[in-house]
């Protein structure tokens, strides 16, 4: 998830913005320089930190990013060379939210970095306000907690100490979703940057695993991708019933009450998968929030679009280079000609498994 920098656009908004416009600005500034200004270059906190387990890790963080440059081709920059202690889980917090009879989430727009579906908080305290004022109006929310985010390359974002409860495979991810960001952005379009994120972290993770040949991280992948994959089908199971639910000509009342018990089914479906998995909670957080159509739709806002980028891939000869240069191709054309380009190029491509979501 991606909280795109607020500190450049704060003074404008201050000027022009009303007084909840101004305290939301003002966080994000406050905490973008909080973030930054207590940033330490990696090599710098490996030679004072004794615990080994951090150590590890942050010599994994900087292996990863050295390979994300050199072997994927992303931004070779300051970006997550440097680590900042947070002192707590997650460095912001994303507020999502859709109407209740709808699976379309709401936008805000911020200058220059254009329209998102989400708002970011750097306090908990903070989103959960927010949350409580959208369902106090009617809508459906739900916070995420990010663990990193990107600035578009405005910003040298720092590893935040938020990934050190991370495998090295969710790690790589994580680096490679990021610098992603930094390569193609289309102002207004969620969707478009986050599935396009999301098929670099997965080339990236697949091609980075085949040059380690290490079985420990094999099995990493493995477990993940079985809960992932889990989640994903039971997401888009659920969301499948809603759509058709919500297109309905039923009455809002019977609609309202559906909505009930097809997320009643979703949390009895979550809980055999988690049978299956010897109880392991992965999305017991995601869970513990709702789920709503809100926590839905910001599933969806990440996998979206995702076979079409690896559709495309494959029409480039899994050369990265060129999917990148398509992309940014896109990324400028507007919203409606992007997405047609983009599917019919997916649609041309020789993989056979790409289906339109």
């Amino acid at each position: 998830m991606r909280l795109l920098a607020l500190a450049w656009t704060g003074a404008a908004a201050l000027a022009v913005g009303g007084c909840s416009t101004a305290e939301y600005y003002w966080q994000g500034i406050s905490g973008q320089l909080d973030l930054l200004g207590r940033a330490q270059p990696i090599a710098e906190v490996l030679d004072a930190t004794r615990d080994p387990g951090v150590k590890r890790k942050l010599e994994r963080v900087l292996a990863i990013r050295e390979y994300a440059s050199r072997e994927l081709g992303l931004p070779d920059n300051a970006s997550y060379r440097r680590y900042t202690d947070l002192g707590r889980r997650f460095v912001l917090w994303n507020v999502f939210a859709t109407p209740a009879l709808s699976l379309n989430p709401r936008q805000w727009c911020f200058p220059i970095a254009g329209c998102v579906n989400y708002r970011g908080y750097f306090a908990e305290a903070d989103a959960r306000s927010e949350a409580a004022h959208l369902v106090a109006s009617g809508d459906d929310a739900y916070i995420g907690g990010v663990p990193a985010y990107s600035t578009l390359g405005y910003f040298d974002d720092p590893m935040p100490s938020s990934f050190l409860r991370y495998s090295d495979t969710e790690i790589a991810r994580l680096i490679f979703h990021e610098l992603a960001h930094q390569v193609a952005y289309a102002k207004d379009d969620t969707v478009f940057n986050e599935s396009f994120a999301v098929a670099v972290e997965e080339e990236g993770l697949r091609r980075w695993l085949a040059t380690q040949h290490d079985p420990s991280l094999d099995l990493q992948f493995a477990s993940s991708r079985r809960y992932r994959d889990g989640f994903r089908r039971l997401v888009d199971h659920t969301r499948a019933k809603l759509v058709a639910l919500y297109a309905s000509s039923s009455s809002d009342a019977d609609k309202l009450a559906a909505k009930t018990a097809t997320f009643d089914a979703m949390r009895s479906e979550y809980a055999s998968l988690k049978r299956e998995w010897d109880g392991f909670g992965a999305y017991d957080y995601w869970f513990a929030q709702g789920p709503n159509n809100a926590s839905l739709a910001s599933v969806g806002l990440y996998t979206q679009k995702v076979p079409q980028f690896q559709a495309l891939l494959a029409a480039e000869d899994s050369d990265l280079a060129r999917l990148y240069a398509r992309v940014k191709t896109l990324a400028g054309m507007p919203k409606a000609e992007r997405d047609t380009a983009l599917a019919a190029a997916a649609a041309s491509s020789p993989i056979s498994h790409y289906a339109p979501r």
